[in-house]
């Protein structure tokens, strides 16, 4: 793998909710490593995704990817896949939609729990955090995103925890175009802190 990092993002059924971040942070990324050239550290990141009860082989849900759109982001080719503990394994960073999703990962893969964080509680202990962060050195990608974990995790003790309200992304499964724009509205809010801090 050599100094490409792998992100995991993780769902229920992986049509919605991660697909949305997996293919939006990957946009993200892509474009912040355009525009800083040869700064920071060396490498790719890639970030997939899968779904503790994954539909698999289903496109992503079409007014997600309508979202999707909406923000920049691109879900053509998308299909849905189960989460294993291979998937968990090989991944540098993994970043759930609730807590309840952290708790199913690290029941399958209690060795991730140390880079497993929710979404919006990885970007609220990384907030401040990017070329200049903190205890994180790595001079390549896989090693930054490593070590970002690793300072992450140790910020749980110290940072006071987020609300559960504010922790978890609303699921828009099968319900209205407004939910579909909340879940869409928290990804898109906790998204730069997350791309700066993984961008390094």
């Amino acid at each position: 793998m050599g100094d490409e990092a792998r992100i995991l993002i993780v769902c229920t059924g992986n049509i919605c909710r991660s697909p949305f971040i997996e293919r939006l942070l990957q946009c993200r990324l892509d474009e912040r490593q355009r525009t800083r050239g040869r700064q920071g550290p060396a490498g790719t990141t890639l970030v997939h995704s899968a779904g503790t009860g994954g539909l698999a082989g289903w496109a992503m849900d079409e007014r997600a990817a309508a979202q999707l759109v909406a923000h920049g982001g691109d879900p053509a080719g998308f299909r849905a896949r189960e989460l294993t503990p291979d998937l968990i394994a090989v991944s540098d960073l993994v970043l759930t939609a609730t807590r309840a999703h952290r708790g199913k990962v690290a029941a399958m893969s209690p060795k991730a729990l140390r880079r497993l964080f929710t979404f919006r509680d990885f970007a609220d202990l990384v907030a401040g955090i990017d070329g200049q962060g903190a205890g994180v050195t790595g001079t390549d990608q896989r090693a930054w995103v490593r070590q970002l974990a690793e300072e992450a995790s140790a910020r749980r003790g110290v940072n006071p925890p987020l609300d559960p309200a504010q922790a978890d992304i609303v699921d828009p499964f099968r319900r209205q175009d407004r939910v579909f724009a909340e879940m869409a509205q928290q990804v898109v809010e906790s998204m730069p802190a997350v791309v700066r801090a993984l961008a390094g």
